[in-house]
């Protein structure tokens, strides 16, 4: 362990503290965090937690997450760099013209969104449960943004027309991943199993052997019986993915698969969030109130 770090666990323990960190996290980041998971996991974690700040290494909308679920708490972002080029795809004014185009039909939100954004939905939803809450709402029509690639995947696997808002939406890193460079690599390397996250284009989608969220991904590679595993996201969880087993090799789908947004963050901005309480997430009450209704029903509905 570095000097640093050890500075930032002894800020974290005298300003009564808890540090959240994403699976795309640098690794030396990963390693003082409390808890490391996907966004939602993350959420919920500091929902639970008795601390009074709430330093969360991750993007913009998931801190605004934190905030919108634990409105009681400080939550401090630790780069003002940290922001998700998807979210920023669906701003709140754009995503009402949309509404007001398709009068009445159902809006699902990916939690990839801005607060503002989410406030104006029925139900938000994760990449790992998308299908189960479109699959649960009565229209066979639904309007779902951001992402296009995970719109296309919840309408294949539902059988409903989803309208994907904006028409182009994408996560910049998913969209590096093409299929024949994986089925160059399934040849390499015969015996590993290909997982991928369903952010991914469909015809990736269609080469995989496991694609999930990259909480499922944890899951997946620790039951899996498979010793060599293709990993098709943000290298950031290949750290996690090798610390949790070690008797296993993971070899990354792309290795320029590197969200910016994520690596903003650094030790010494950790550092800086806990020693001067800065960059804090605020949202007004009145968005928080209606974003925790759509966050609330996600819940309500996967339960």
């Amino acid at each position: 362990m570095t000097e640093l770090q050890k500075k930032i666990l002894d800020l974290k323990q005298e300003k009564d503290a808890i540090i959240l960190a994403h699976n795309y996290q640098r690794p030396e980041i990963q390693d003082i965090a409390d808890f490391i998971g996907d966004s939602i996991e993350l959420c919920r974690k500091a929902m639970s937690t008795k601390a009074k700040i709430i330093v969360f290494c991750g993007v913009d909308f998931m801190a605004q997450s934190a905030v919108i679920l634990n409105p009681d708490k400080k939550v401090l972002i630790p780069s003002k760099g940290a922001l998700c080029p998807m979210a920023q795809m669906l701003p709140a004014d754009y995503f009402k013209l949309w509404q007001e185009r398709y009068p009445g039909v159902p809006t699902v939100l990916y939690v990839n969104t801005l607060g503002e954004a989410k406030a104006l939905c029925d139900v938000c939803c994760t990449s790992a449960n998308a299908v189960k809450v479109v699959e649960k709402i009565p229209s066979e029509r639904v309007l779902f943004g951001p992402d296009s690639h995970l719109a296309a995947y919840v309408a294949k696997r539902t059988g409903k027309e989803i309208i994907p808002v904006p028409e182009g939406g994408y996560c910049p890193v998913h969209v590096l991943f093409e299929k024949e460079d994986l089925l160059k690599l399934k040849q390499k390397y015969p015996q590993a199993l290909l997982m991928v996250h369903p952010e991914c284009p469909a015809e990736v989608i269609e080469v995989a052997d496991f694609t999930g969220s990259t909480s499922q991904m944890c899951r997946f590679a620790k039951e899996t019986e498979a010793k060599q595993l293709i990993v098709g996201t943000e290298i950031g969880l290949i750290y996690r993915l090798r610390k949790e087993n070690p008797d296993k090799e993971f070899i990354p789908a792309n290795p320029e698969a590197i969200c910016t947004a994520m690596k903003t963050i650094t030790l010494e901005k950790v550092y800086l969030a806990l020693k001067e309480e800065r960059y804090e997430v605020t949202l007004s009450d009145e968005i928080i109130s209606k974003a925790q209704q759509s966050l609330e029903k996600m819940v309500e509905i996967v339960s």
